[in-house]
């Protein structure tokens, strides 16, 4: 993952992640690549998506967003951390406390990065295509920018 990850395509990796954790029981993403204009998360994984599941992964991932869930962190000891999730992909340098990132009750985990403070501020998503290549299945997305909700 890129150090200055983009806020809302950062927070719209972690709702993609848990809504692939809860269809298909995969772990979390080993790389990402999050930029603004495009991004993209590989998974372990056994086999390549069908349509119809990437049209409801997407489905899943835009109903989260406009449920305006809240995100917040919260910071447990790493003892506990360590115990509840998987740190592999965290900095060397984390000390004895860790940060874990909530996104409503859909996903949660250890993180560094920046998130928005409500998922209405993503906009929606778009899976771009997905690919599946020795035991590795590629999501590639993007956002369009949210709606203007001041009513002004």
């Amino acid at each position: 993952m890129t150090k200055e990850a983009d806020p809302r395509m950062h927070s719209a990796e972690h709702i993609l992640t848990g809504v692939l954790v809860k269809m298909f029981g995969c772990g979390r993403p080993f790389t990402t690549h999050l930029e603004k204009k495009k991004s993209k998360a590989d998974y372990v994984f056994t086999r390549a998506l069908t349509a119809g599941e990437t049209m409801e992964i997407e489905s899943r991932v835009n109903e989260i967003i406009a449920s305006d869930a809240g995100v917040r962190e919260e910071i447990i000891p790493r003892s506990e951390a360590e115990r509840l999730y998987d740190l592999r992909r965290l900095p060397e340098e984390t000390g004895e406390t860790i940060r874990i990132i909530r996104i409503g009750d859909h996903d949660a985990c250890a993180c560094s990065g920046m998130h928005v403070t409500s998922t209405v501020e993503i906009g929606r998503f778009r899976i771009v295509s997905t690919t599946f290549e020795e035991g590795a299945l590629r999501v590639r997305f993007k956002l369009q920018e949210p709606e203007d909700r001041s009513g002004g």
